[in-house]
């Protein structure tokens, strides 16, 4: 005979199982649609494409803002808690918006810019989506902050890149290639600085962006080092005590 008292009493529900691997699913396809926003803005960037112009690019990202809306709506569903979702998870709402389509059907006028940033905004929303993803795959929590942390910084260097290049070139003498707006902005991110001073509003604003997420995002590889080497060094204890 089975002895119920033995039965955990916080089991997970088949409803919260399929949730959990519903929202998993959900958040590998943001990131998938995330990589084609990039991928499409990098091609339309290096090709000088006005995007505003480009239909095919307007629509592609309304969808994607779409599934975005679709996908906090599916996690709000599935929370067990809705309130505290909605609060934690409100920037995550508020990024999938899409902007961008909004302001172009509403004929509002804004700076090239201005525009130019709008246009990350998505791709924002996708960056969090890769935390969340890099937290399911990793079963440490200092493993996976560090992993979230470090695909964050990339992607933070290679969009300020982009805006950069894409405000830049042709205007400033001393960005003539992509590779140079790609080496200035992981020097400015590092906060060790670069020759090269921006000229345009866009990139004056990328410049004081880049070393703030920097300020931000460096420290925390001092710490995952210092909590490595530190379970290194106990891990060799317990192993050889007498050492």
């Amino acid at each position: 005979m089975s002895n119920t008292s033995d039965t955990p009493t916080s089991q997970t529900t088949p409803k919260q199982e399929f949730g959990k691997r519903l929202q998993m699913f959900m958040n590998l396809v943001v990131l998938v649609l995330s990589v084609m926003l990039i991928v499409w803005i990098s091609f339309d960037t290096f090709k000088n494409i006005p995007f505003m112009q480009n239909t095919s690019y307007m629509t592609f990202q309304l969808w994607v803002c779409v599934f975005f809306i679709i996908d906090f709506c599916v996690g709000l569903i599935y929370a067990e808690n809705r309130g505290k979702f909605f609060r934690h998870r409100l920037v995550f709402l508020l990024l999938s918006i899409p902007y961008l389509n909004i302001i172009n059907y509403l004929d509002i006028q804004l700076s090239h810019d201005a525009m130019y940033f709008v246009r990350f905004i998505p791709l924002a929303r996708g960056a969090l989506a890769l935390s969340i993803v890099m937290g399911y795959l990793s079963s440490n929590a200092i493993n996976s902050l560090f992993a979230s942390y470090l695909c964050i910084m990339f992607l933070v260097c290679y969009y300020c890149s982009l805006i950069f290049y894409s405000r830049e070139y042709g205007v400033n003498p001393d960005v003539d290639t992509y590779w140079t707006a790609l080496w200035w902005s992981f020097m400015n991110l590092s906060t060790v600085g670069c020759d090269i001073s921006p000229v345009t509003v866009a990139g004056k604003i990328v410049a004081v962006v880049l070393p703030v997420s920097g300020m931000i995002i460096f420290p925390l590889f001092t710490v995952y080092l210092t909590n490595f080497v530190t379970n290194t060094i106990k891990k060799n204890h317990s192993s050889n005590p007498d050492v």
